[in-house]
């Protein structure tokens, strides 16, 4: 698998704010969601609904023992300006890949010590993507991007997201979504393997 990760850290990059809610959704079902505290709540999730992958990877993420949790969430079929672009960075032709797929998680580290320190997330980045990098998935990849964050759940507290990329391609869209799911189960796997050390 093929797999980077970079920050976008600057005054001018966005801010994931949790808790968070979409203004231009007037049923208000566009909002956070603490996966850890109500877990059943993956119902009101229509990404996990479609997406059952996507489903397991939440529950796997917002469990008792992950060290992490989850903010954001999406899938959705690639469009040809990331066709193209994935397929350059994976090297594949087009008439092997026609169709792709992705999703994204936004992550936040559950201790507070990881969660303020850029280092330590950096830290975690290189050995996840080191280690994603031998996983057997030549049409996949993973690109995580360190985001600032400012989560105030029980009092407000400034440190770093994880925003994690997985996409893939396919001869056809039932492939590449086979291939994408492959590939962020893999990656979930990691992320709570305690080879990574990640607590």
């Amino acid at each position: 698998m093929l797999s980077d990760w970079s920050a976008e850290c600057s005054s001018d990059d966005p801010v994931l704010v949790v808790p968070w809610s979409d203004p231009s959704d007037p049923g208000g079902d566009r909002r956070f969601i603490d996966l850890r505290e109500n877990p059943y709540d993956l119902d009101h999730l229509p990404e996990a609904m479609h997406y059952p992958t996507l489903m397991h990877a939440l529950r796997a993420l917002n469990a008792a023992r992950s060290s992490v949790f989850t903010a954001k969430c999406d899938a959705w079929p690639l469009d040809s300006d990331e066709l193209e672009h994935l397929r350059a960075e994976l090297d594949v032709i087009a008439e092997d890949a026609p169709n792709g797929f992705g999703s994204y998680i936004d992550l936040l580290w559950r201790d507070r010590s990881i969660f303020t320190s850029y280092h330590q997330q950096e830290q975690m980045l290189h050995r996840l993507t080191r280690h994603a990098a031998t996983l057997e998935s030549p049409y996949a990849m993973l690109d995580c991007v360190i985001r600032p964050a400012l989560l105030d759940l029980t009092g407000p507290q400034e440190g770093f997201a994880v925003s994690l990329y997985v996409k893939a391609l396919g001869h056809d869209a039932q492939a590449a979504e086979e291939n994408w799911a492959s590939a962020l189960d893999a990656v979930v796997a990691l992320l709570r393997s305690k080879d990574l050390a990640f607590s």
